[in-house]
């Protein structure tokens, strides 16, 4: 049998590619308030949603809050006198329509799947997230979504992890493991749940935490969570 059966998935930048769906989704919603949606604008508006999705994870925010605060520090970075409200429901809707995948993360998990178990565990927002995973052709490989509106709590809260791992049949902690990119929510989250963590890393950054594996393709994945383990 596997060494892990229970897979935890982080979905964005994970799974999908929140990167390239982020560009296209400001990109056309710069181009519908007359903002000017070059190199710079883009990276600002990045820049400040990732602060606040940053704050998030440190309960200094709310996501109520952060989806209509990222468009109107945006405006007054800017000095763009633009409708921030409208602009932050344009985005949102324009977002769930984006379900862009890391290239081979079909492939992966069609693969996982038939032998293990898998379930996304993301922070995003569920109208958007749901729309997301719906498109992108990876349901039918996947046992169950944990979205944080749902869950009551964001990642890396330990409640959020003690919910999830509650509402799956048969969790064991041994047979299974977080996977994502992000050290704040999905590693130090896995960590402090005591679970086994593979952090995602395709640009070979460094980290002091003690994440239990540390790859930079899916194929090391791969070969980590089918490593067959002997009954004996």
């Amino acid at each position: 049998m596997p060494k892990y059966d229970i897979l935890l998935f982080d979905a964005d930048e994970t799974l999908l590619d929140f990167t390239r769906a982020e560009h296209v989704a400001i990109t056309e919603t710069l181009n519908s308030f007359g903002i000017t949606a070059d190199d710079a604008a883009v990276s600002t508006y990045s820049r400040i949603n990732l602060g606040l999705w940053k704050m998030l994870e440190r309960k200094e925010i709310d996501k109520t809050t952060l989806r209509a605060e990222r468009f109107r520090l945006f405006c007054a970075e800017i000095g763009s006198d633009a409708d921030f409200a409208a602009m932050a429901r344009f985005y949102e809707n324009s977002l769930s329509r984006q379900s862009f995948l890391i290239d081979g993360a079909a492939e992966l998990c069609k693969r996982l799947s038939e032998k293990c178990r898998i379930y996304v565990i993301t922070n995003g927002i569920k109208f958007i997230q749901t729309s997301r995973m719906s498109g992108s052709g990876l349901l039918p490989y996947i046992s169950g979504s944990f979205i944080s509106e749902d869950v009551g709590y964001e990642k890396p809260d330990l409640r959020y992890f003690d919910t999830v791992t509650a509402a799956i049949d048969g969790f064991d902690k041994k047979r299974a493991i977080v996977i994502g990119d992000s050290l704040t929510s999905d590693m130090k989250g896995g960590i402090g749940a005591g679970i086994d963590t593979c952090w995602y890393n395709p640009r070979g950054l460094t980290t002091e935490l003690p994440v239990t594996y540390n790859v930079s393709s899916f194929g090391e994945i791969e070969k980590i969570i089918l490593c067959e383990e002997s009954d004996a």
